[in-house]
């Protein structure tokens, strides 16, 4: 059901059980899925693509244009996948030439005042608490649950099943898995709890554990600590996507403890 107060545009294309409460603006070129229920006073900008069963509530704004001086008008867009749920005042920027859209995955949830800017790629089942702001181009990959008050700097990039604890400020690569936190934001020990509840079997687990005491405990020197790890830990996928991802770090990762 749409609103008769709700100003939809014609040029935009709206699924099948979609209710748009009074008072929230559908503009041209927006394309809402099936079963989504758009709360009062939203705001979808032109180039908005979301998914479907989808809930948006009161005051967010998304596929505005982005804060970046050097965006000059280019037709990018924001995706929002399935089963995704943005709470109150949330604001979702298009992309810019960088990568040319901002996107979400499905079943996330978007809490309360979360910012995420431009050319931000945001991975499945992702969790942002309330007031966490990502500057422009931040990867947040499968899984990541980051507490309320996380900044993230432009370019950081957040590995799959990583928890990142409240106020923290990320100016380095998260490499999956673990938990960070502190000031400046360190290594604070496998993500084991959360891998469990995913479905990790305890070998699994343990494999990360081993890992990461190479990486983060017994070393202070990060090259020293990934031939070690080659050295003594059998090759698998896992070890290969941990060395991969700070292998291939453009910012560098976060610390191990101090």
């Amino acid at each position: 059901m749409i609103s008769n107060l709700a100003s939809v545009s014609t040029k935009a294309t709206i699924g099948e059980n979609v209710h748009i409460d009074p008072f929230s603006i559908i503009h041209d070129n927006v394309i809402i899925g099936s079963n989504c229920r758009i709360h009062s006073n939203v705001s979808i900008y032109p180039g908005t693509i979301i998914g479907e069963n989808c809930e948006i509530f009161p005051g967010a704004v998304i596929g505005v244009i982005p804060q970046d001086l050097k965006f000059d008008g280019e037709e990018t867009s924001v995706t929002i996948g399935n089963n995704t749920i943005i709470r109150e005042c949330v604001t979702i920027h298009r992309g810019t030439k960088d990568k040319w859209k901002t996107s979400v995955g499905d079943n996330c949830l978007l809490m309360t005042y979360v910012h995420v800017a431009h050319d931000c790629q945001i991975g499945n089942h992702v969790i942002l608490a309330s007031y966490t702001g990502l500057s422009g181009h931040v990867t947040i990959d499968d899984y990541a649950i980051l507490e309320g008050k996380v900044a993230a700097q432009q370019f950081a990039h957040i590995g799959a099943h990583t928890f990142i604890g409240g106020a923290s400020l990320i100016r380095k690569d998260v490499p999956p898995f673990i938990k960070a936190a502190r000031e400046p934001l360190t290594f604070a020990g496998v993500n084991s709890v959360g891998l469990r509840r995913r479905g990790y079997s305890d070998e699994t687990v343990r494999e990360i554990e081993d890992i990461y005491r190479i990486l983060y405990v017994q070393n202070s020197n990060i090259t020293k600590a990934i031939e070690q790890v080659k050295q003594t830990i059998p090759a698998s996928e896992t070890r290969e996507l941990i060395l991969s991802f700070i292998e291939t770090s453009d910012k560098g990762v976060i610390r191990g403890m101090i």
